[in-house]
């Protein structure tokens, strides 16, 4: 496929790079405006169709405070955008016949039997139906990074609520508990699981718990202002159920800067800290929804389209406990509208601050966007522009 390179201003210092197939320009125009008119530091956009990257574009500073330019090998933290990965990993295992999302947790899990969890299945819990939502526990950010402190945690409080009676984001217990299952069921953590079997497969630039030699790549989050963040505190309270979940374990995580350290890159939370690019994001989206027809793995689909269909069926649509917004979603994918303005078997996840992936199993695509600039309290139209803009490709 030839590629046309793009070389289009954002704004007065701001050079889009990367190339565009014939007929994709719409995407990097939006891409484009993202800089001129939306306050975009530094970010990425890939989108792939029929296995193959017809989009792979990106522009503005990795780093604000250093000045480095965003590279073709930039990296970025994607905050929630990592369960969709963690999504992917276990329904992997359920197509190799190595896992059963309506089985009992428990069954490979005995621990998390207490207190009245012995019923409760996987697809409870990716459906964010659990009612585990907020993790209980006196826990330190050192027991978070360790993982094995907040599992027994997990394993040892009692439901928020009656499991299945109500949807409500489980904002970091969700990764846990299927990151805990997965090691169960494999003997491998999720971080170590979806390298071998899915990233280095694949030739992804993408980790759950980034290696210390990938660290300089890495592009610093750039928080939102003090008052934005005090504004999300203030509506999410503490003391409160959606509080606990939003800023919990244990009241500690905010999206300030602690996501720029060494630690929380590291640590593997298969809910919050991915670590990858626009690229792979789009790849590993593709890959699920047909074979890839470059690089590594090309030839070969990740998932089989009867594990899609069930991965996709809806669990839950209703406005969600924790988050307070209406949210459509499938078993650990959000669906169409939440996800945004995608084709209605389009599946994926979005990220805290604006990145998102997703794949149109109708489409043939895989879609990935990732930037350093956290927006809240806002509409945050950054990565809907991109995503209408593909479809407006498709003709």
């Amino acid at each position: 496929m030839n590629h046309e390179a793009v070389n289009a201003g954002g704004g007065p210092d701001t050079v889009v790079e990367g190339v565009v197939a014939p007929g994709w320009g719409p995407v990097a125009d939006a891409f484009s405006a993202n800089f001129a008119e939306r306050n975009e530091v530094g970010a990425a956009c890939c989108v792939y169709q029929a296995g193959r990257p017809v989009v792979d574009i990106w522009a503005g500073l990795a780093d604000r405070a250093t000045r480095r330019p965003w590279a073709r090998n930039t990296l970025q933290l994607v905050f929630s955008t990592t369960k969709g990965i963690t999504a992917i990993c276990a329904h992997l295992l359920v197509q190799r016949g190595d896992l059963d999302l309506d089985a009992p947790i428990a069954a490979v899990w005995p621990e998390f039997s207490t207190h009245g969890k012995g019923a409760i299945t996987l697809r409870t819990v990716m459906a964010h139906r659990a009612g585990l939502a907020a993790i209980d526990g006196d826990l330190t950010l050192a027991d978070v990074v360790a993982r094995e402190p907040v599992v027994a945690a997990i394993a040892a409080q009692a439901p928020n609520w009656e499991p299945g009676t109500a949807q409500g984001y489980h904002v970091r217990s969700y990764g846990f508990i299927v990151g805990e299952v997965v090691r169960r069921v494999t003997g491998r953590t999720i971080g170590r699981f979806f390298a071998d079997e899915i990233a280095r497969p694949l030739g992804l630039d993408c980790w759950i718990g980034l290696p210390e030699a990938e660290e300089s790549r890495l592009a610093p989050i750039v928080p939102p202002p003090a008052a934005v963040l005090e504004g999300i505190a203030a509506f999410y309270p503490a003391d409160a159920l959606a509080g606990r979940a939003m800023q919990g374990p244990s009241g500690l995580f905010s999206y300030g800067d602690m996501w720029n350290t060494r630690d929380l890159h590291a640590a593997e939370l298969p809910s919050s800290n991915g670590i990858t690019d626009a690229r792979s994001v789009a790849r590993l989206y593709a890959a699920t929804v047909g074979p890839l027809g470059d690089g590594p793995g090309a030839g070969a689909r990740l998932l089989d389209a009867a594990t899609v269909a069930d991965a996709t069926r809806e669990q839950s649509d209703e406005t969600d406990v924790i988050t307070g917004f209406p949210m459509r979603i499938a078993t650990g994918f959000m669906l169409a509208p939440t996800i945004g303005p995608v084709g209605p078997t389009a599946f994926g996840h979005s990220g805290a601050g604006g990145s998102l992936g997703f794949a149109d199993p109708d489409a043939e695509i895989g879609f990935g966007y990732v930037m350093n600039r956290l927006e809240f309290g806002t509409v945050d139209s950054r990565a809907h522009l991109l995503a209408a803009a593909a479809y407006r490709c498709l003709g």
